[in-house]
């Protein structure tokens, strides 16, 4: 029988450069909530029972032992999670018991973890948020343009981020990391 496991988008991308670590994050699931209108008390209390999670202020987000929530807009968040497989929406949409409409999202991003002393550097150089600690703090996350495609953009830890961006384009989207890691070393 046929393995019909995700493959990662970019093959499981893990490179050492010069003061950075770039790889690739495969095996995530990722499923968007919807806040309906004048539902946010009900959505928080059902996300906080269901993943132990505080619902963040958007630009934040929030990390458990086992997902991520990262608030995207008043009304919206993404919730990440180790899950490769398809019923990683569905078991979402049950624990949360209508409190958010949700929707899976796992294909249409491509996700990379990029660390070190010199990430912040190369991240200067193709992204236009300022990333100081003073206004991107641990857990901040951010929509921008990194090389002229659409990001997000999420701090782990100090010198740690989370990228992503459509899966549509990873390959130049790594590529315009790769090089701008590259160029800054």
């Amino acid at each position: 029988m046929a393995n019909l496991s995700p493959a990662p988008i970019l093959g499981g991308y893990d490179k050492s450069l010069p003061d950075v670590r770039l790889i690739e994050r495969s095996g995530l699931a990722l499923v968007s909530l919807a806040i309906p209108l004048g539902g946010e008390a009900a959505a928080t209390q059902a996300i906080r029972a269901a993943f132990g999670l505080d619902l963040p202020a958007p630009g934040m987000s929030a990390a458990g032992k086992a997902h991520r929530l990262i608030r995207t807009g008043p009304d919206q968040a993404l919730l990440m999670f180790d899950n490769n497989t398809a019923n990683a929406q569905p078991a979402v949409r049950a624990a949360l018991n209508g409190a958010c409409y949700t929707t899976m999202q796992t294909d249409a991003w491509v996700v990379l973890a990029v660390s070190g002393p010199g990430t912040r550097r190369a991240l200067e150089r193709i992204c236009p948020l300022d990333l100081h600690d003073s206004a991107f703090a641990v857990d901040a996350a951010g929509r921008t343009v990194m090389e002229h495609m659409s990001a997000l953009i999420l701090r782990e830890g100090d010198d740690s981020f989370l990228l992503l961006s459509a899966s549509s384009s990873a390959r130049s989207f790594l590529h315009a990391v790769e090089t701008s890691i590259t160029h800054t070393s």
